[in-house]
């Protein structure tokens, strides 16, 4: 009998083997994931002490759950904590229960597969060993500092202990997830195996109860070293990689958790209140309340698509262009079997080759994945793919006539239930279905540069689209994990329709002899990932120009100096050379932010003026939703962050004007 069944425990089952061996498996009660609640939580305290009343020869932990191993705290729970008191008792509570698992006398395994996020990987370093299982799904991370808060339960303390310190700086100060085999090279891991043995070798490697892992000698003796003026070296180099990134002003938690490994050993607890990186001061500044809302908004987002089974196993791509080849191989590296169309073979190519290296980094230099991925993706200058494709996406230049005449030829070649959907960016959906003979078969299914990079795609509604086919083409968006944003037919859908008049305001501030590194250094002071005129220049001024009025509102005309760049065939950083000169595709700046690489002094940013580049788009995104091109406030904040890269430690421009108030909204 197991012993699960003597007690009266919810989510945790307990067994035990006749050689003492005891296996403890997490199964959160009515979830899909293992998530560590209050109440999972306490009722591993229980456990605990069930084990200290008949301890185990060696204990394995594991989930029962097919989802993963644990994705971290209860992210519902958090967003409820009233007081800092509350957070405080949060933090007590996981720190004290991993303390007592990490104390126990007889052998701990982790058996790790699936994700291992958060609270769930400082549960596993409370463990003696570590075993994880070597498949795509399964990932280790502390993403702590990405909800604005800092890995308090044990993470800070124990992940220097087993990877050196300046490893763990940068994981935490990232979130970045590790794979088994880096979790292997990195000493995060006593091993990996594959999972049709992970039983038998957990069951070994436990009952073995070998030493824990001990790093190397020299790596021994550096952390001895950290016990001196090393660590404070080790520090400063972690907080100079923050500061590069972002400010502490807008994201105190990467400062906090250098400070309380640092001063405090890793003890978040140990922090007094008053000290900018007591757990008081972390849990309730609006950064963590507002990236605890950005988490939310992008569940809503994934949440898009489930109801929908559309899986396209052969997608058929026209326009092997940037966007168009992208998006073929993003396709193909989920599995799909992609059709690419152009005029030629010559056009096709670069496209194949820029597949080829994506491949390559995101299977990691394994050259039989690399090759199995490629096959997939198929150069089809004659189109014959359409035919039997489950999807077709037309992702060509934006000329309204071609487009027609386009899509009127697929239709007449696709299956009857093939998806028909366009890439536009700025042409009206229900002006390219008007030469379809079922107009109803057109969705918009918009992606962003650089497609591999960018999480959001706009779902983009005709007036005729069936109700069908937005549910298949939200589904597709998800299985090849991206965002999907429900948004209606109109001028720049949302993200465009936001974007054009604030480059617009920008590239106005430059006519009128505010350096371009000015206005970019006062944007990305904001919270901005680019200033607009670098991000103009990145997009194209040819693109800038041709988006022109139908995006950047009526009346509007291009600045002088944009429309006399494109004259010169001076387009950005595909030509070279733009607002900025560009060198091996990165860009060269004099001054202000940019001017960092330079090595030039930032000039003085005037008043009011983020204020005043970021207010068209404040006002563009507040139309949207009034016009219902967006669903409501919340969707629209989602899509300007995951779309724009809008400040998220804002929650959002709608969020920002709400919490802070129209006149207050932005730095003066």
């Amino acid at each position: 009998m197991s012993e699960n069944m003597q007690h009266d425990w919810k989510h945790w089952r307990l067994r035990r083997e006749d050689g003492g061996l005891a296996w403890l498996e997490l199964d959160k009660a009515d979830a899909s994931t293992n998530v560590l609640s209050a109440e999972v939580m306490t009722e591993f305290g229980r456990v605990l002490d069930a084990l200290d009343a008949a301890p185990p020869k060696a204990l394995v932990i594991a989930s029962a759950k097919p989802a993963g191993f644990i994705a971290g705290a209860d992210i519902e729970e958090f967003s409820r904590i009233a007081s800092p008191a509350a957070a405080r008792a949060l933090v007590e509570r996981g720190w004290g229960l991993f303390n007592r698992l990490a104390a126990v006398r007889y052998p701990t395994l982790a058996l790790i597969r699936g994700h291992c996020m958060g609270g769930g990987l400082e549960l596993a370093l409370a463990c003696r060993y570590r075993l994880v299982v070597d498949e795509p799904g399964t990932r280790l991370a502390l993403p702590e500092v990405m909800l604005g808060i800092v890995p308090a339960w044990g993470g800070m303390l124990r992940l220097p202990q087993a990877v050196g310190p300046a490893t763990a700086l940068d994981l935490m100060l990232t979130g970045k997830a590790v794979d088994a085999r880096k979790a292997k090279r990195i000493g995060l891991a006593d091993d990996y195996v594959p999972a049709r043995v992970m039983e038998s070798a957990a069951r070994m490697m436990a009952l073995a109860a070998a030493p824990a892992r001990r790093p190397p000698l020299q790596e021994r003796l550096l952390r001895l070293a950290m016990n001196g003026p090393l660590r404070r070296v080790v520090a400063d180099k972690a907080r100079k990689q923050a500061a590069a990134k972002v400010s502490r002003e807008h994201y105190p938690a990467p400062f906090a958790i250098v400070d309380i490994w640092e001063k405090h050993g890793g003890n978040a607890l140990a922090v007094p209140a008053g000290d900018p990186a007591s757990l008081e001061a972390i849990f309730d500044s609006p950064t963590a309340k507002n990236l605890v809302r950005v988490f939310f908004l992008q569940e809503r987002l994934k949440a898009f698509g489930k109801e929908s089974d559309f899986a396209p196993r052969h997608v058929h791509v026209v326009g092997a262009g940037v966007m168009g080849g992208d998006i073929a191989a993003v396709c193909a590296l989920r599995g799909m079997t992609v059709t690419l169309q152009d005029q030629s073979v010559e056009r096709i190519a670069p496209a194949i080759q820029r597949a080829a290296r994506l491949f390559e980094r995101r299977h990691k230099g394994d050259a039989r994945q690399v090759r199995f991925t490629l096959d997939r993706l198929i150069a089809d200058p004659e189109g014959h793919g359409a035919a039997r494709a489950d999807l077709i996406i037309e992702a060509i230049f934006e000329d309204l006539a071609v487009k027609r005449s386009l899509f009127a030829e697929l239709e007449r070649r696709a299956r009857p239930e093939a998806v028909l959907a366009t890439n536009t960016s700025s042409l009206r959906l229900e002006d390219i279905a008007s030469a379809l003979q079922d107009p109803s078969r057109l969705v918009g299914i918009h992606f962003f540069n650089p497609v591999p990079m960018l999480p959001l795609v706009e779902v983009v509604a005709g007036e005729a689209t069936a109700a069908e086919v937005l549910r298949r083409a939200t589904g597709f968006v998800r299985r090849i994990d991206k965002l999907p944003l429900p948004v209606k037919s109109a001028p720049g859908f949302l993200v465009n329709a936001v974007l054009g008049p604030y480059m617009l305001e920008a590239l106005r501030c430059v006519e009128e002899g505010i350096a371009p590194e000015t206005v970019d250094a006062a944007l990305t002071a904001f919270g901005m990932p680019m200033g607009p005129v670098e991000l103009v220049d990145t997009v194209g001024l040819d693109i800038a120009v041709a988006a022109g009025k139908a995006l950047a509102g009526s009346g509007a005309e291009p600045p002088a100096r944009l429309l006399k760049l494109v004259a010169a065939g001076k387009l950005g950083r595909k030509s070279g050379e733009g607002y900025y000169r560009w060198q091996d595709g990165k860009v060269v700046k004099t001054a202000a932010e940019g001017g960092k690489r330079a090595g030039a002094p930032a000039p003085a940013v005037p008043a009011g003026l983020a204020e005043r580049v970021l207010a068209p788009l404040l006002a563009a995104t507040e139309r949207c939703v009034r016009e219902g091109v967006v669903g409501d406030t919340d969707l629209a904040d989602a899509g300007v962050i995951f779309g724009t890269g809008f400040a998220p430690h804002t929650g959002g421009p709608l969020n920002l004007l709400a919490t802070r108030g129209k006149a207050s909204a932005l730095p003066g």
